[in-house]
């Protein structure tokens, strides 16, 4: 039986597809205001890899936003209001998700690699099945096609709980969970990957975190942008993190550092 990684299982967008985590921030804030509530880019990133109906009940859950909710309707939210919200939401994500199909550079250059050497790919997102019908062929047009795709519908409750990551392994065919890394840009999905017993990669530069397309990294300094990288490396590292990395194209040698860990009895 092969003693070390079995399977890498990836988030999709601000982790493979969609640089900076930009589709999802967009919609909601667009969603949102059609309700008259306006949402900073800051105040939508905090649950960012959540269910969206998980997402949408948080936001509304906030302090100011529940004002202005009862400020512009005298009345506190509901949980119908959060499914006429989600409801709008869903269709919005499954337009805009599309258009950031693109993968990240890295993306594919690493799941060849993962291939070579008999490891899987599996992913998961907080993305539902509607969104991802959009998503998952506009991302195969750019060649990005994982073995496994698990999304939050696809499961009784998506992040942080593990059954995506579960429903993966079982689809994979791929056990123990030690020998699974899950890789993501949220922390929900360090939450989903230590949950799940996996060894856990989660990425500053080109994720949620960070927030920032690559355009939008032009214009910082070399100094700007490094503060911002270690603000979420240091707070993906005292949640719980194993590793970070600034994008998926510097997973590999942390890949094989696990590898090496567990071949050595080491566990996550």
């Amino acid at each position: 039986m092969h003693s070390g990684v079995k399977g890498i299982i990836v988030d999709w967008a601000g982790t493979v597809v969609d640089f900076g985590c930009r589709a999802p921030a967009k919609a909601f804030i667009e969603v949102f205001q059609k309700y008259g509530i306006e949402l900073s880019f800051e105040e939508v990133r905090g649950p960012m890899g959540l269910a969206k109906r998980d997402h949408v009940k948080t936001l509304l859950s906030y302090p100011g936003v529940a004002l202005k909710w009862q400020l512009n309707y005298k009345r506190k939210v509901t949980d119908e209001d959060i499914d006429t919200i989600y409801s709008d939401l869903e269709p919005a994500m499954a337009e805009v998700a599309a258009e950031y199909a693109k993968p990240i550079n890295g993306t594919l250059e690493l799941i060849e690699e993962m291939h070579k050497q008999g490891i899987k790919v599996g992913s998961t997102t907080g993305y539902m099945e509607p969104i991802m019908r959009n998503l998952i062929p506009a991302a195969a047009k750019f060649g990005f096609v994982p073995d496994c795709i698990v999304n939050s519908s696809d499961v009784k409750s998506g992040r942080p709980t593990p059954w995506m990551c579960y429903l993966n392994a079982e689809k994979l065919n791929i056990y123990p969970m030690q020998n699974l890394i899950k890789i993501g840009d949220t922390m929900a999905d360090l939450e989903e990957g230590l949950n799940a017993g996996m060894w856990t990669i989660c990425l500053t530069l080109s994720g949620n975190e960070v927030g920032l397309s690559e355009d939008e990294i032009e214009t910082l300094s070399a100094t700007e942008l490094q503060n911002k990288v270690n603000v979420a490396k240091t707070r993906f590292l005292k949640a719980g993190a194993h590793f970070t990395a600034e994008g998926i194209w510097d997973c590999l040698p942390i890949i094989d550092l696990i590898n090496e860990k567990l071949k050595y009895g080491q566990r996550p």
